[in-house]
């Protein structure tokens, strides 16, 4: 086991190899563990309570406040390891490393164990494939008060590592459950009377027009096809985001940004209506 005072400096260390196989998604089912990058989303799973296996610390590279968060660590037994500043670059795609990388264990949430709130929102992705996309959509889900994040079949790992830099640690505070397919995702969605928004270019209805109903599920397709028609079929509302430029089609992480704050802003009323801005 590596010391608090060893500085690991070679790639070829055993915890190093093990950061890196944690990129592949097969290495994370198998160990139950993915990683974690920079000091605001490692802070983030820490007061979340989500349980940390290893720091990986390059402390000259780490502000004051970090640092003392690394310490409350390690006098609780987490597992400290420091790595040189340049080994750190080396573990990192930013141009700078933040100095600070957690082993963390993953947490899942089962679909019968998931709250549903009277006025909850919840998004839902099917066979969504890029997992940036899904990061920003979870970060997106958090500001917006979103009740959980629904992955419909073969929809991108939220463990992923582009998706966990994405989410900006968001990951730990908004439930994230995985349904197998989009029968079982009605189902659920039946047996506790949520609403299903499902998204087409092709309906003849804004996203903004008419009644939202509560509790609800904003249904979303993958990057390239949108939903199949068995999932138009199987919504409750089907409605469009409309396009005046040149462009085809919205990113996704932005159409899912649409219409959550839309939702909200149907929960909650107006600014206007309140007397306030928000």
């Amino acid at each position: 086991m590596t010391q608090a005072n060893e500085v690991i400096t070679s790639a070829a260390n055993p915890l190093v190899k093990r950061i890196r196989s944690l990129a592949d998604r097969k290495h994370r089912r198998r160990e139950g563990a993915f990683v974690v990058e920079g000091v605001q989303p490692v802070w983030r799973a820490v007061e979340a309570g989500w349980t940390v296996e290893t720091l990986v610390v390059a402390s000259e590279l780490l502000p004051d406040s970090a640092a003392d968060m690394v310490t409350a660590q390690r006098a609780r037994g987490v597992r400290v390891a420091e790595v040189s500043a340049e080994l750190a670059g080396r573990l990192t795609e930013r141009d700078r490393s933040p100095g600070l990388f957690a082993v963390v264990r993953i947490r899942t949430t089962a679909s019968d164990s998931l709250d549903v709130p009277a006025d909850g929102v919840f998004v839902a992705l099917h066979d969504v494939a890029n997992p940036g996309n899904l990061g920003t959509i979870i970060r997106t889900a958090d500001a917006a008060g979103a009740a959980g994040v629904l992955l419909v079949g073969d929809t991108a790992d939220q463990f992923a590592p582009s998706a966990v830099k994405a989410s900006m640690g968001s990951l730990f505070a908004v439930p994230v459950v995985r349904l197998p397919d989009l029968p079982t995702f009605f189902g659920w969605a039946r047996d506790r009377s949520v609403s299903v928004v499902a998204t087409s270019g092709y309906a003849e209805r804004e996203y903004w027009s008419g009644e939202q109903s509560t509790p609800s599920a904003i249904l979303l397709g993958s990057e390239g096809d949108g939903l199949p028609d068995v999932a138009l079929e199987g919504a409750d509302r089907v409605v469009r985001i409309p396009m005046v430029g040149t462009a085809e089609s919205l990113n996704l992480a932005v159409a899912a940004g649409l219409m959550l704050y839309e939702a909200r802003r149907h929960r909650i009323g107006s600014p206007d209506s309140r007397g306030t801005a928000e």
